[in-house]
This record gives structure tokens, C-alpha cells and sequence, in this order.
């Protein structure tokens, strides 16, 4: 009986052990996808609102969103021509970003943000510097960049800002709590 008994404790505490190994840890992950602006202050308002509950936070930031941290004063060389186009028609950091609905020729666009000032909202660009301020991990996915020709030396100064590959963010994501995509 005895036995049975330890042999039944040892059991349950490889079961234990194994779902302390395997439980999401207290982070928060998300991929941001888009470049507009809405969507990137919804982003990094849940990201700094995340870190007050969360560990750690993690962006990864993808294709169409990775312009937004291009720094408008950084102007890097060697690029080719297919790169430099890229450059000139895609936005140049995060005051170039627009609306996705009712932009309106930039006219809603310059309402939002007169609005949000009004009202005593941060604006992108000080979501951002909080997020920085907060913790909050930026992860630039390197084919996004690769594909738009951009390159490190033009993003902003960000303090946990880190090129990484889609295997990296997954293996983020993987292990956290809770995982957004916008």
C-alpha cells in the first residue's frame, strides 16, 4: 500500500512539474501588422497598459507597421534603387502615419490628433516614448525590412528595439499569456 501510495506521489509530481515547465508565463506578445494610425495607438496603448499587468511585453512589428518607426532625420546610404523607391513612398515614421477610415485627404487625420490633444491624450509619438520608458520590447521583423529596403540605421532611437526573425517572436509568444495581432 505503501508503495502504491509514493509511487503515486512521484506520478503527480512529474505531472506538476510538467505543467510548471509548460505554463504561459506572465507576458504579453503582439504583432503588429499595420501602419495605420489607429491601430498603432490601440497598439501601444494596450502595450503600455500591458505593462503595468504583464512582466515583460513584446511587439513585433511586421511589414506595413514597420515604417511608423523609421526615424524622418535618419538618412542612411547604399541603398539601391529598388530601396530608395520604397523609401520615398512609404511613411516616415510615426507623425507620417494616417487614419485607416475617414482620412479624408489628412484633414481626419489633423481632426484625431487635435482632438486627442484636446482631450489630453498622447499622441503616437509619446505612446511610443512611454512604451520605451515602460519596457516594452520592440521586435522589427528582419524580412519586412529586407523586402522594403530598410535598414537598422534608419529606425529610431528605441531602447529595447531589436531586429528579429518570425521563429524569434513565435518562440515569444509561444510562452506568454496572452498574444494580440493588430
Amino acid at each position: 500500500m505503501t508503495d502504491n501510495f509514493e509511487a503515486r506521489i512521484k506520478e503527480l509530481e512529474e505531472q506538476v512539474a510538467t505543467l510548471k515547465a509548460n505554463a504561459p508565463e506572465d507576458k504579453l506578445s503582439m504583432v503588429v501588422m499595420s501602419g495605420d494610425l489607429d491601430k498603432l495607438l490601440a497598439a501601444f496603448i494596450i502595450a503600455n497598459g500591458g505593462a503595468a499587468m504583464f512582466e515583460s511585453v513584446t511587439m513585433f512589428f511586421t511589414f506595413w507597421a514597420t515604417p511608423a518607426l523609421r526615424d524622418p532625420k535618419k538618412f542612411p546610404k547604399g541603398k539601391d534603387f529598388m530601396a530608395s523607391m520604397f523609401g520615398w513612398m512609404l511613411p516616415k515614421g510615426s507623425k507620417a502615419t494616417k487614419l485607416s477610415k475617414m482620412n479624408i485627404c489628412g484633414m481626419g487625420t489633423a481632426m484625431m490628433k487635435n482632438l486627442m490633444k484636446k482631450k489630453g491624450i498622447l499622441q503616437l509619438e509619446e505612446l511610443i516614448q512611454k512604451a520605451g520608458e515602460n519596457g516594452v520590447k520592440i521586435y522589427v521583423c528582419e524580412m519586412s525590412m529586407d523586402l522594403m529596403g530598410m535598414k537598422k540605421e534608419e529606425l529610431i532611437d528605441y531602447p529595447n528595439l531589436k531586429l528579429a526573425g518570425v521563429a524569434t517572436f513565435l518562440g515569444e509568444a509561444g510562452t506568454s499569456k496572452s498574444s494580440l495581432f493588430i
